[in-house]
């Protein structure tokens, strides 16, 4: 019996990775994932494994199928909402959110991506998330959703089209330097931006350039984005003012991109276009940062 357990276990946890990186492209909040992947195992425990083939496809299916309905309440929950909503950040160096070794796979946990399939369906958003992330076929995942082959084709072309139009709508804004030209970089803009140096801080933004900050009324942050470069650069100074103050400064790979850590109250994820800075993006809502406070303090 103990040994029966004890092999069940094993193909939960050898599944738990993936069970984890499908929840959060789905939910867009590591809290949320770490509940559904729980729910799934209680219902893991209580099923009747001989009646499990593969164990990696049911558990897939529970997992998508609970976030299905997740998302019906979530939905609710981001249209009440205070503030710009954007997901909650997770350090991806150690492989937490699945191999991101390819442009493409780093672009399916970004948080770019996390915001604009928001505007899908839930079952568009588990289409394309199936498709997109993990390389589902659309027999699998048919068989996931409990759909036809052809209905989750016409699902993921309607899903793909809306993410290339919404994108095709933006300024392409994603350049990603190497590593020591963004340590440049990013060194530069702290050093005007932490100086109050108003100037040579907008010297290094686009004239589009954009802020987006997320405290989600726990804490005081900008209701809406901040567009331009004078506004953008006003408003560097001061949050960074305000919430980074003296607060040491780390670099870590968040959503698949390097980011800057401010001790444990925000993280600031920057974005380049042709050496300057095109967009910025921080979470600050405590909230949000809670699975990355739990990784920093096993890291």
């Amino acid at each position: 019996m103990i040994t029966h357990i004890t092999a069940s276990d094993a193909d939960f946890e050898e599944n738990r990775p993936r069970m984890f990186g499908i929840a959060y492209r789905m939910l867009g909040s590591a809290a949320d994932a770490e509940d559904t992947v729980q729910e799934a195992y209680l219902r893991w425990a209580s099923a009747d494994r001989e009646e499990i083939e593969h164990p990696g496809a049911w558990l897939a299916k529970v997992v998508t199928n609970l976030c299905l309905n997740t998302l019906t309440s979530a939905r609710v929950r981001r249209e009440a909402y205070v503030g710009p909503w954007l997901p909650e950040p997770v350090l991806t160096g150690d492989g937490t959110l699945g191999p991101l070794e390819s442009a493409e796979q780093r672009d399916s946990v970004s948080m770019a991506l996390l915001v604009l399939l928001e505007q899908l369906t839930p079952v568009e958003r588990a289409v394309y998330v199936l498709r997109e992330a993990f390389a589902y076929s659309h027999r699998e995942i048919a068989a996931v959703l409990d759909l036809t082959e052809a209905n989750c084709r016409q699902l993921y072309r309607r899903a793909a089209g809306r993410v290339a139009a919404e994108r095709a709508a933006e300024p392409e804004r994603r350049f990603e330097p190497d590593p020591e030209r963004w340590q440049s970089l990013v060194e530069t803009f702290m050093t005007a931006a932490r100086g109050g140096d108003l100037a040579r801080l907008e010297g290094l933004l686009t004239a589009d350039v954009r802020f987006v900050s997320d405290g989600g009324g726990v804490v005081n942050a900008a209701l809406r984005p901040i567009l331009g470069r004078e506004k953008v650069a006003r408003f560097a100074v001061g949050v960074l003012k305000k919430f980074a103050g003296d607060l040491p400064v780390g670099v870590a790979e968040i959503n698949g991109v390097p980011a800057l850590l401010f001790g444990e109250t925000a993280v600031l994820l920057v974005e380049f276009e042709n050496g300057l800075v095109s967009g910025l993006s921080t979470v600050l809502n405590p909230e949000k940062l809670e699975f990355l406070r739990g990784q920093l303090s096993h890291s």
